[in-house]
Protein backbone atom coordinates (compact mmCIF):
# COMPACT_ATOMS: atom_id res chain seq x y z
CA UNK A 1 0.00 0.00 0.00
CA UNK A 2 1.12 3.84 -1.03
CA UNK A 3 -1.43 5.92 0.05
CA UNK A 4 -4.48 6.18 1.84
CA UNK A 5 -7.65 8.32 1.61
CA UNK A 6 -11.36 8.51 3.88
CA UNK A 7 -14.26 9.05 2.38
CA UNK A 8 -16.42 11.77 3.43
CA UNK A 9 -19.23 11.26 5.93
CA UNK A 10 -22.27 10.55 4.00
CA UNK A 11 -25.89 9.98 5.35
CA UNK A 12 -26.85 6.69 4.48
CA UNK A 13 -23.54 5.62 2.89
CA UNK A 14 -20.77 3.50 4.39
CA UNK A 15 -17.11 5.08 5.56
CA UNK A 16 -14.97 3.92 3.56
CA UNK A 17 -11.15 4.00 2.87
CA UNK A 18 -9.31 3.20 -0.12
CA UNK A 19 -5.92 2.18 -0.42
CA UNK A 20 -3.69 2.28 -3.01
CA UNK A 21 -1.02 -0.22 -4.07
CA UNK A 22 2.07 -0.55 -6.26
CA UNK A 23 0.44 -4.08 -7.78
CA UNK A 24 -1.58 -1.66 -10.00
CA UNK A 25 -5.31 -2.05 -7.69
CA UNK A 26 -7.30 0.37 -5.54
CA UNK A 27 -8.85 -1.44 -2.70
CA UNK A 28 -12.03 0.23 -0.93
CA UNK A 29 -12.86 -0.68 2.18
CA UNK A 30 -15.98 -0.62 4.31
CA UNK A 31 -14.22 0.94 7.07
CA UNK A 32 -16.60 0.08 10.14
CA UNK A 33 -17.22 -3.71 8.78
CA UNK A 34 -13.18 -3.88 7.80
CA UNK A 35 -14.81 -5.81 4.88
CA UNK A 36 -13.12 -5.25 1.50
CA UNK A 37 -16.08 -3.52 -0.94
CA UNK A 38 -14.01 -3.33 -4.22
CA UNK A 39 -11.28 -4.14 -5.87
CA UNK A 40 -10.06 -1.66 -8.45
CA UNK A 41 -7.96 -3.24 -10.98
CA UNK A 42 -7.58 -1.02 -14.10
CA UNK A 43 -4.13 0.54 -14.19
CA UNK A 44 -1.28 -1.20 -15.54
CA UNK A 45 1.04 0.34 -13.17
CA UNK A 46 1.32 1.28 -9.63
CA UNK A 47 -1.35 3.57 -8.54
CA UNK A 48 0.21 6.13 -6.12
CA UNK A 49 -2.77 8.88 -5.83
CA UNK A 50 -6.41 8.09 -4.60
CA UNK A 51 -9.88 10.63 -4.03
CA UNK A 52 -13.27 10.47 -2.91
CA UNK A 53 -15.35 12.51 -4.86
CA UNK A 54 -16.97 14.78 -1.97
CA UNK A 55 -20.15 13.40 -2.81
CA UNK A 56 -18.83 9.85 -1.72
CA UNK A 57 -20.17 8.77 -5.60
CA UNK A 58 -16.94 8.59 -7.08
CA UNK A 59 -13.59 7.50 -6.20
CA UNK A 60 -10.08 9.16 -8.70
CA UNK A 61 -6.62 7.19 -8.85
CA UNK A 62 -3.73 7.89 -10.55
CA UNK A 63 -0.85 5.83 -11.27
CA UNK A 64 2.17 5.88 -13.13
CA UNK A 65 0.75 4.57 -16.12
CA UNK A 66 -0.04 7.82 -16.86
CA UNK A 67 -4.35 7.60 -16.04
CA UNK A 68 -6.19 8.82 -14.33
CA UNK A 69 -9.55 6.79 -13.69
CA UNK A 70 -12.68 8.02 -11.91
CA UNK A 71 -14.86 4.85 -10.49
CA UNK A 72 -18.61 4.61 -9.57
CA UNK A 73 -18.84 3.56 -5.73
CA UNK A 74 -21.82 2.36 -7.04
CA UNK A 75 -20.67 -0.46 -9.14
CA UNK A 76 -16.92 -0.41 -9.13
CA UNK A 77 -16.71 0.02 -12.69
CA UNK A 78 -14.60 3.08 -14.58
CA UNK A 79 -16.52 6.13 -15.52
CA UNK A 80 -14.23 8.05 -17.15
CA UNK A 81 -10.50 7.96 -18.10
CA UNK A 82 -8.07 11.00 -18.47
CA UNK A 83 -4.61 10.36 -19.54
CA UNK A 84 -2.11 12.69 -19.00
CA UNK A 85 2.18 13.23 -19.69
CA UNK A 86 3.59 11.17 -16.72
CA UNK A 87 3.18 9.31 -13.96
CA UNK A 88 0.62 10.89 -11.64
CA UNK A 89 1.79 11.98 -8.11
CA UNK A 90 -1.66 12.90 -6.42
CA UNK A 91 -4.80 14.11 -7.39
CA UNK A 92 -7.56 16.04 -5.49
CA UNK A 93 -10.93 16.80 -6.20
CA UNK A 94 -12.55 19.92 -5.77
CA UNK A 95 -14.98 20.97 -3.14
CA UNK A 96 -17.86 21.19 -5.05
CA UNK A 97 -16.49 17.71 -7.08
CA UNK A 98 -16.80 19.08 -10.56
CA UNK A 99 -13.17 19.45 -11.19
CA UNK A 100 -10.33 16.99 -10.08
CA UNK A 101 -6.70 17.95 -9.92
CA UNK A 102 -3.55 15.74 -11.07
CA UNK A 103 0.01 16.39 -11.08
CA UNK A 104 2.25 14.50 -13.18
CA UNK A 105 6.07 13.32 -13.10
CA UNK A 106 6.51 15.98 -16.06
CA UNK A 107 6.17 18.54 -14.24
CA UNK A 108 3.01 19.75 -14.89
CA UNK A 109 -0.40 19.93 -13.13
CA UNK A 110 -3.69 19.25 -14.93
CA UNK A 111 -7.24 20.73 -13.39
CA UNK A 112 -9.82 18.23 -15.35
CA UNK A 113 -13.36 18.97 -15.65
CA UNK A 114 -15.62 15.89 -14.57
CA UNK A 115 -18.86 15.51 -15.18
CA UNK A 116 -21.23 12.59 -14.03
Amino acid sequence: VYSLNWSCAVPGKPLMVASASFDSTTKVWDAVAGTCIFTLAGHAHPVYAVDFHPSGAYLATGSFDFNLLVWSMQSGEIVQTYRGGGGIFEVCWSAPGDRIAACYSDYTLAVLDFKA
